[in-house]
Parts: C-alpha cells; structure tokens; sequence
C-alpha cells in the first residue's frame, strides 16, 4: 500500500505588501488576517486527512517560536527544519525533500506556501489526489488555478496534453504578464500558477541534480553538519550558503521535462496585497471591508483595519486605511502593488517599523515598546515561567528595570538576586547581564532604557541560551 503524502509547508516569507500588519517580526503567514486563524494555521488544518502524513515545516530560526505556539494553538504537531539564511524556495525544498527522503524513500511530497487562502480545501484536497497517479509516474506536478479574470499579479500555465490521471503537460510556464496578454492567456484557457507542488521527493532530487549538482551537494552538506536544536533541526550554515538563491520554478520547473499540471477550482488566493484581501473579506452594503475598532461614515469599497486605536473614516471610497500601534498605512485600494515600495524607502531610511512590530513575540515570552524618544525607549517585557534570556551587554545603552509582576532572577555581572514587585533593578552600560522567570507565573517588567542608540543590534550575546531583547 503507497505510503501516505507528505506535506512540506514552506514559511519562509516576509509579506511586505500587507505592511504594516506583515513585517519580518509576525510575517502575513502567522497574522490573523480574516479572522481568528492564520493563514499558516488553516494550511495546517487543511493537511490534517488521511491522505496526509506529519507534515514538515519550513521556517527561519527568528520565526520558529511564532510556528511552534501556533501549532499549538490548533493541537497540532510536525517536524521543523530551520533555514539559516533564505535562498530562496529551490534550496528549502530540496532540504525539505531530502528529510522525507530519508524517513521512506518512496515518499510522495506535497509543497505548499503557507501564507495562501483555500476556500474550499475538499477541492483542494480532491486536486491532490488528482494528481498522485501522475507523481508516482515521476512527474513534477504543478496545481494551476482555473482563472477567473485576466490577472496580472500570477504567472500563468499552459496545459498541453492529457497524461496520467488528471494531470497535463505544462507547455510553457509564463511570467506575470501586462493586461493585455493577461487576457490572451484567459481566452485560451491557460492557469494561474499557484505555486504549489506535488511529486516524488527522490525525483525531485534527481531533477535538482542534473540541474544544479552543486546546490544538492551543498544542501546535502547541510543536512549532514546540521543538528538538532530542542527538538527542530537547524540545517548548518556554512553549508547552505553555498546553495544557489533560486526558486523551484526557476531552478527546475521551467528547466524540466516532466512538469505537468493539474487544474483546480478551489478558491485559492495567494492574498498577495491588500486589495487580495479586501476581495476575499466580507462587506458590509457599501463594499467595505473592516477589522477591529472601526467607524465608516459615508464609505465606499474601502478596507480598514486597526490592532489598537480606533480608526474613523469619512466620505473616501477605494482605499485602503490600515492602523497599527506604531504605524498607519494609507493607499489607493487600485495602487496595493506599491505598498512593497513603501517599505523600501522606510527601509533606506532605518526606520525600524519597516521590519519589527511594536510587540514581538520570542521563545521566552514577548516585548512591547511602550514609548520612545530621542535618547530613550520605554518596553513591557512578559517572560514565560521557566523563560530565560540570553546573558547579553549592550554598548551604547544602559537599563532600569521595574518588576510589575512576579519574581525576576537576574544576572548582572558576577551578582545574581531576585526581585518582587516594585522593585527595581539598575544595570550599567557594558554590564553582563540576564534575565530569568523562574516562577510558574508570568514575569512582567518595565525597561526603560537611556543611550545613544538603542536599536535592537546593539547586543553583544555572552551566551546564545534563546532570543534576545
């Protein structure tokens, strides 16, 4: 009896097009986006049948803990591969395939984005099994979207002849095209290209390997000198650099002689901006879409969202008006595709809301920066019981520390105390120093820092126990 499918769900995007509730610190994978799950939540969801084995996830040592509590959250469970630097979907896949590879060597993989909306996933899954027969035939299948308009924002499929099962040839994969060949494609039937797989994981390697032997020996290499890291496996660096920064479609997709296609009506999206997800929302009589603390006067066809202050909005229609705690977003609902420029110019000029939310959740709990000025930072830092940070110094910077909330054990130097509520703790610039919660309630402080910089590199880790503040 054939093994069942194994998923890979890769969660290695950054999302920028949905800032600024997508940053690098909580990704549009991990965000509640349309309601009370992510998007990587119901991907898992939609994975949890009997066609499916454990799946694998694939993700980045700075959102390990976001996939973990999540998993969580939804009673759910896998084995994680943690990426040491993106190169790309090529070689995260390929490493993805190389451990269910080694687990059963006939097994049949299922590569899928994390960060995507299915709206029916008995459709989805009924496509998958469309297009074992062709899988296990050692083809490299492709999930083509039956489209529904002329889009420019996907690459698009040609299907070309029947093979096994459901599945087709794929004639020419296309590039996201102007408006005009948008419609050409859509008259001639061809598919948005979701960017979802399934084949063999050895035939993938194969494939890989004819193509680009010396990215599989470097991922290879990877997976050797890797090691476990508290129950994920971190894949080793130095090797994986050496892999080529290319993605599958490019590396063997669009190279390979055994690609084919199988089409699919399941309600897929790949929410790639904001105007995606205004599509995909529910509206109220106007066509409005909103989220949170939210008043609409005299409103049209707009999307707003806010995590934190209430946002009201007046006599506007197609736009886009996005509030978070330390950055508000306003756009052309028509113009969403730029938002990514807009976080490249936050970017060029440091500004720190460009990559990191106000509140970031680590291993050891969470932080919020609660104010901020020239010279000084105001954060509530929550440490789980039993959570520790790193023995760290900073050189630009020094801290005083108030326990709001439970007991705080903490390092500084060679003097280690504990401390109660109302308490408060001094550590000097350049001073080594940690934190600990060893109590079994929360930890809750307020740091107050005062130096000439007070970016979140300015850390030098004596020791790398777990994530820093």
């Amino acid at each position: 009896m054939p093994s069942k499918i194994r998923p890979i769900i890769m969660c290695g995007g950054a999302g920028t097009m949905l800032w600024p509730t997508s940053r690098n610190s909580l990704p549009k994978q991990f965000a509640m986006l349309l309601g009370e799950r992510s998007t990587f939540q119901d991907t898992v969801l939609r994975l949890r049948h009997k066609l499916f084995d454990r799946p694998i996830i694939l993700t980045n040592h700075t959102h390990r803990v976001l996939a973990e509590k999540q998993l969580a959250e939804i009673s759910a469970s896998a084995d994680i591969v943690l990426e040491p630097e993106r190169r790309d979907s090529g070689p995260a896949i390929l490493a993805g395939c190389m451990v269910a590879a080694s687990q059963d060597a006939d097994t049949t993989v299922l590569v899928v984005a994390s960060d995507h909306v299915v709206t029916d996933p008995a459709a989805f899954r009924s496509a998958v099994a469309n297009g074992l027969s062709a899988a296990r035939a050692r083809r490299l299948v492709t999930f083509g979207i039956t489209a529904r308009h002329a889009c420019t924002e996907y690459g698009w499929i040609e299907p070309g002849v029947v093979l096994e099962g459901e599945a087709r040839r794929v004639e020419r994969f296309a590039e996201k095209p102007d408006g005009h060949r948008a419609a050409e494609y859509l008259l001639k039937g061809w598919l948005w290209n979701s960017g979802n797989f399934l084949f063999g994981a050895k035939t993938l390697i194969e494939e890989y390997r004819s193509f680009e032997p010396a990215t599989v020996k470097a991922v290879e290499a990877a997976l050797a000198n890797g090691r476990d890291e508290d129950g994920a496996f971190a894949l080793a660096l130095a090797d994986f650099v050496k892999a080529e920064k290319r993605s599958i479609d490019f590396a063997v997709m669009e190279r390979t002689e055994r690609a084919a296609v199988v089409a699919t009506s399941c309600g897929w999206s790949d929410v790639g901006n904001w105007d995606a997800l205004w599509a995909l929302s529910d509206h109220d009589g106007s066509g409005n879409a909103r989220r949170g603390n939210v008043e609409l006067f005299d409103a049209h066809n707009c999307l707003v969202s806010t995590d934190g202050p209430m946002t009201s909005v007046l006599g506007v229609e197609d736009l886009i008006v996005v509030a978070s705690r330390d950055a508000v977003l306003v756009a052309d609902r028509n113009r969403a595709a730029e938002v990514k420029q807009v976080v490249e110019l936050l970017r060029s000029k440091g500004c720190s809301q460009a990559e990191t939310h106000a509140s970031v959740q680590y291993a050891w709990g969470s932080y919020q920066i609660v104010d901020s000025g020239e010279g000084f930072q105001v954060k509530r830092l929550v440490v789980a019981p039993r959570g520790r940070l790193s023995l760290q110094k900073h050189r630009f910077r020094s801290e005083h520390w108030v326990v709001v909330r439970g007991t705080a054990t903490v390092t500084i130097d060679e003097t280690i105390g504990r401390f109660g509520r109302s308490e408060h703790i001094f550590i000097p610039l350049g001073a080594a120093h940690q934190l600990e919660n060893s109590g079994i309630e929360p930890l809750e402080l307020i740091s107050v820092q005062n130096g000439s910089y007070l970016g979140e590199d300015d850390v030098i880790r004596v020791d790398a126990a777990q994530h820093w503040v």
